[in-house]
């Protein structure tokens, strides 16, 4: 599919700056806090149920007697669910609002943790981690609505941003609390303890949330039916913004996704020799610098527009470095200062990942920004789901050869930033014909710059 590299036409512009000014930025404040709230809280529980596995990996390996491909298979499941829903719920956000979509989430994803726990077969753990996924994916992006509709545009990265620093909070409390407690008390009691706190976050979003503030209602979309589908689906792809966006998402965030997901404790304990207590530190040292970074990019952002690419490319390169680092480190295992480097660098993969979104919400109108973020937040777990899986086959191919197995990382992010660099020009001069769209480092005019994809 291709697009033209230049500004789009008055006609093109006409739609997405009419329905932009339709609607008056919201004022944020008090109630919009506390709203947000109620929607983080339910994603923070969704992320704690996403990365369960990531610490009970080997537990995993154990209880179902499977060897790395197969227990791959868990998160890649999970992975592809997650991914294959993200266009279906941003449709069903920019339709049904996001309360509906929030509680079905609830529902699917608390039901899912349950089904997990008590699942006594390999086939059956996976059908639960598949419906926890389904219902995983309706959160972020109802968030992130939550945010558009509530707080005003300027503070659109920031609270972008947060969004992601809480889901790392939720990562925290796998590693710190889920962690010990599953080697505590056991595999059912742990997993089927932890969905309680599903029915907790249910009540306050049943009672409390409401999709946007009085008096800044979005008129509902004329279109319906399968003809409402594919207007969402081919506005939003036709914005370089958007495809921009995915690639950039894509190229983020997988590396820590993986790492935290599934293979980082295999790899820390297995490759690197080291013991699960230092191993589970080292996790929680990439979920913690996510949260110093998270609130570092949205600062960032939020003062500097033009600084969405540097700090995007940024990351894959310094990612790629470490990661070259420590698989190519002379001797069987890499020393500590090397592993907490590439920690710590690995945790700035989930802010940059969220500048794709950054690139998508100016690019589309209020009455898109699910769909639209439902195509790029679909990038980086496609780019996942598939290092997941690669990581597993070479793993039993090469007989637990992680320097093998890991070399995907590079691969997939090659192919990222070249999608990038192909689509940057057409997408910031498309942002630039925006009414009032903030000062943004756009290509020259006379740079011929194609957006294919």
């Amino acid at each position: 599919m291709t697009a033209p590299a230049g500004p789009a036409g008055p006609a093109d512009q006409a739609e997405p700056a009419a329905a932009a000014g339709a609607v008056q930025d919201p004022p944020g404040g008090r109630q919009a806090v506390a709203v947000w709230s109620i929607g983080v809280a339910v994603y923070f529980v969704a992320v704690i149920f996403r990365t369960s596995l990531g610490v009970a990996g080997l537990d995993a390996a154990d209880r179902f007697q499977v060897n790395s491909s197969a227990l791959a298979t868990f998160s890649l499941l999970q992975l592809l669910v997650y991914a294959g829903m993200q266009i279906p719920v941003g449709l069903m956000v920019d339709r049904l609002g996001t309360k509906k979509v929030l509680t079905l989430g609830v529902v699917l994803f608390t039901a899912g943790q349950v089904g997990f726990a008590l699942s006594p077969s390999y086939g059956m753990a996976l059908a639960a981690r598949a419906l926890l996924g389904c219902g995983d994916a309706m959160t972020f992006i109802s968030v992130l609505r939550l945010g558009t509709r509530w707080f005003p545009a300027r503070q659109g990265p920031l609270m972008a941003q947060l969004a992601g620093l809480v889901g790392m909070a939720g990562n925290l409390v796998s590693t710190l609390v889920l962690a010990p407690v599953l080697h505590g008390v056991g595999w059912v009691p742990a997993f089927a303890g932890s969905a309680v706190a599903g029915l907790v976050v249910l009540v306050p979003l049943v009672l409390f949330l409401r999709d946007q503030p009085a008096g800044h209602e979005v008129e509902p979309v004329a279109h319906g039916g399968r003809g409402f589908v594919r207007t969402q689906i081919a506005a939003s792809w036709r914005e370089p913004g958007t495809r921009l966006g995915l690639w950039v998402h894509f190229t983020t965030q997988f590396p820590a996704m993986v790492f935290l997901l599934l293979w980082g404790m295999p790899f820390l304990v297995e490759a690197q020799g080291l013991t699960r207590s230092a191993a589970g530190g080292l996790l929680t040292l990439v979920v913690a610098s996510n949260m110093v970074f998270g609130l570092l990019y949205g600062q960032i952002i939020g003062r500097r527009q033009s600084s969405r690419i540097p700090l995007a490319l940024g990351t894959v390169g310094a990612t790629a470095l470490l990661w070259g680092a420590t698989l190519g480190y002379p001797g069987d295992r890499a020393p500590m200062w090397l592993l907490v480097s590439l920690c710590v660098v690995l945790g700035t993969c989930g802010p940059a990942s969220m500048i794709g979104f950054d690139f998508a919400r100016p690019a589309n109108p209020p009455a898109r920004q699910g769909t639209a973020s439902g195509i790029t937040n679909m990038g980086g777990f496609l780019a996942s789901m598939t290092t997941l899986l690669a990581v597993g086959i070479l793993l039993d191919v090469t007989g637990d050869d992680y320097r093998i197995a890991f070399s995907t990382v590079f691969v997939l992010q090659l192919l990222g930033v070249s999608r990038i660099l192909r689509l940057r020009g057409a997408a910031l001069r498309r942002e630039a014909t925006r009414p009032g769209a903030p000062a943004a480092a756009v290509p020259p005019q006379g740079t011929r710059t194609r957006a294919i994809t």
